[in-house]
């Protein structure tokens, strides 16, 4: 079973506040040759209008490290390869990068950010590490 974000916690309540059920913790990707990959979480809401129920899964990243450029190189090779395996396997599932908002101010507000989010490469999406509250979806 693979460690916990130090925001994980953070990022269940936020999500939950939001109108998400938590349906996995941590959701598991199985492949082929009984490989597993772990997702920190996946989720659920009913859409009220379509009556349908959208799916996420939701890969926590702190930015902790003293290089928030290496945090990036690594939240996107991660992030790359659970997206496009999540598309062949689970495809009404959409992966998002959850990042305190302090990070997308730092990090994906600036060039190597800017182009992950303007070339469609990530979705993310931003809380408030103080009230535990989703800030702003990032598609």
């Amino acid at each position: 079973m693979p460690a916990r974000d130090y925001y994980h916690k953070i990022v269940c309540n936020a999500l939950k506040k939001d109108g998400w059920t938590i349906t996995h913790d941590p959701y598991r990707l199985k492949l082929a040759r009984k490989k597993n990959l772990y997702i920190d979480l996946g989720a659920e809401q009913l859409i009220a209008a379509e009556k349908d129920i959208q799916k996420i899964a939701v890969e926590i990243k702190s930015f902790r490290s003293p290089s928030e450029m290496k945090d990036l190189e690594e939240a996107v090779g991660q992030f790359v390869l659970y997206d496009r395996l999540l598309s062949r396997y689970e495809p009404d599932r959409i992966l998002y990068l959850a990042v305190p908002e302090d990070t997308r101010e730092s990090v994906f507000e600036e060039e190597a950010g800017q182009v992950l989010i303007e070339d469609k490469i990530i979705r993310l999406f931003t809380f408030n590490i103080t009230q535990e509250t989703i800030v702003k979806w990032i598609t």
